[in-house]
């Protein structure tokens, strides 16, 4: 990844020394690496459908157990999945993933986490490990009081001295020890730019209110997680920092025109995207003045492909926000959106809530011909770039 003059001052072996200094309890031996099967050594037009279409699916460790039923995220933290039991492994010999998510309920401590890890690792599709840790309040394991790792109040507060340099420190340390317990990816940094007080979803979560400024943290913090050989994303396209409701319980909209965006909320993404972004998270808001509809942008064509693959050149992964979000289930089936982020450009379906329901309707869909097979192959050849 290109780095910009402002981080080339930052001797990465003395980050490293001061990071693997740290108590890291229970590691035990690299589970980073997981053996190679034999999906990783075919080409595309080798691989059956089924194969394809798993490689469009990271999802919780729960979306292979059929036998959990929830309806509020709270519900999961009561189930408490800690590892791989027998139904998901059953359920994963059909139905293959490309990845895996980890939340804050999934991880009890460092032994149970590297555990949990190693056996993900073995699952059929040879999943990469995700997880949310932003550092501040969206951190899954520093937030977890086992854990003997650096915590950071916000984005904001790395902001507050204005020297980018201290966003490269903090992902670097983050990556780093994500890394070392397995995790292939982060869901971060927030590119977002916090320019709507009355906002309850980003917030401190996003470096600054200043496009020019937030797109000098951004670019930092990503390419920290790079040097740690951690792949971030760039989140929330095309930017939620201006939106008064939450996606995570409903409909959510922004009324800036593209235009308007560009002078703002594209700055960071267009920053990030420039310094060699590998991946970017749609955000489940929608943007009438840009699209002409309702639709949330993580289902729209215009977007996703006019917009950020056509007009902002990003040629990487696109994945969807968490696709069991209230935005997207209470508008549409989960096989329906899943359908339509597809169509829309998606090549990353991201926690849907009937994992083994939308699976078969997005392959369903392709035997139909409502998605081209050729579309699920651009997608699956981006992914596998990812994991080689």
């Amino acid at each position: 990844m290109t780095k910009l003059n402002f981080i080339r001052s930052v001797t990465i072996a003395s980050l490293t020394a001061t990071f693997f200094s740290l108590t890291m309890i229970g590691c035990g031996e690299d589970s980073s690496s997981a053996p190679e099967d034999n999906l990783m050594e075919k080409s595309i037009d080798k691989m059956t459908l089924r194969e394809k279409v798993g490689q469009m699916f990271f999802v919780r460790p729960e979306a292979l157990d059929t036998g959990i039923h929830w309806n509020e995220y709270a519900e999961l933290t009561d189930y408490k999945l800690q590892k791989v039991n027998k139904t998901m492994l059953v359920i994963n010999e059909d139905y293959p993933v490309g990845g895996v998510i980890l939340f804050a309920h999934n991880i009890e401590n460092a032994s149970q986490l590297s555990s949990f890890v190693k056996e993900i690792k073995k699952l059929n599709g040879s999943p990469l490990l995700a997880i949310d840790e932003e550092g501040g309040r969206v951190a899954r394991i520093a937030n977890n009081g086992t854990f003997n790792v650096p915590k950071y109040e916000s984005m904001a507060a790395i902001a507050k001295n204005g020297d980018p340099n201290d966003a490269f420190k903090a992902s670097f340390t983050i990556g780093s020890y994500v890394k070392e317990y397995g995790f292939d990816i982060d869901f971060a940094p927030v590119a977002d730019v916090n320019t709507n007080p009355e906002n309850i979803v980003i917030g401190p979560r996003a470096f600054s209110d200043d496009p020019e400024t937030a797109a000098k943290f951004v670019v930092s913090y990503l390419n920290g997680l790079d040097s740690a050989n951690v792949i971030g994303t760039l989140k929330h396209f095309p930017g939620h920092g201006d939106v008064k409701t939450d996606t995570h319980t409903g409909y959510a909209e922004t009324n800036k025109t593209w235009n308007e965006m560009l002078k703002c909320e594209m700055i960071p993404f267009k920053a990030g995207i420039k310094a060699g972004a590998q991946m970017i998270m749609t955000a489940h808001i929608a943007a009438p003045k840009v699209t002409g509809n309702d639709l949330p942008s993580t289902l729209s064509p215009v977007i996703l492909q006019e917009k950020l693959r056509g007009e902002l050149g990003f040629k990487g992964v696109i994945v969807a926000d968490a696709m069991d979000m209230g935005a997207i289930t209470k508008q549409f089936s989960n096989s329906e959106a899943a359908i339509k982020a597809i169509q829309a450009g998606v090549d990353i379906i991201l926690c849907p809530k009937d994992f083994v329901g939308t699976f078969d309707a997005v392959v369903k869909a392709v035997e139909k011909g409502d998605i081209k097979e050729s579309r699920i192959d651009e997608s699956v050849q981006r992914i596998l770039e990812l994991k080689k």
